[in-house]
């Protein structure tokens, strides 16, 4: 997926909910935006497939893309960031164990930052697959 600079709303599956989520996207290099778009669509394709999470709501939290479950509350919010090394990660709240529980199931296998989330140099890293399961979990943690 090559994106321009800015982001535009059509180029991607689902509309930004807010003009101010769509400047968080738009703000990052170009390299870290394919990144989160991936992993934005990844976000919303789980949720659309875990219907007790309810509908998700894009926000921001910190500055960054962030999804929550505010009619169902089963979640724990998913926020997409940028380290300062240039590395785009998808981040569960440290309080809860949805990141250690990821990192126990699959071993060695991610960039793990600490209890807080999975970072990505490049797509080729994202396996779609296994994180799935993650955002699975984040967006049920509740439950």
């Amino acid at each position: 997926m090559v994106l321009p600079d800015a982001v535009q709303e059509d180029q991607i599956m689902r509309p930004f909910q807010t003009p101010k989520v769509k400047a968080a996207y738009d703000a990052y290099a170009d390299k870290q935006r394919e990144i989160a778009l991936i992993l934005r669509d990844l976000v919303f394709d789980v949720a659309d497939d875990t219907p007790e999470a309810g509908e998700i709501e894009e926000t921001l939290k910190w500055g960054q893309p962030s999804f929550i479950t505010p009619q169902t509350k089963s979640g724990s919010t998913l926020r997409i960031g940028v380290t300062k090394d240039g590395s785009t990660g998808l981040y569960a709240h440290c309080g809860t164990s949805i990141i250690a529980d990821y990192a126990a199931t699959f071993p060695s296998e991610d960039r793990i930052d600490g209890n807080r989330g999975v970072l990505f140099a490049t797509t080729d890293e994202i396996a779609a697959d296994r994180l799935r399961h993650l955002i699975r979990h984040g967006l049920t943690y509740h439950l």
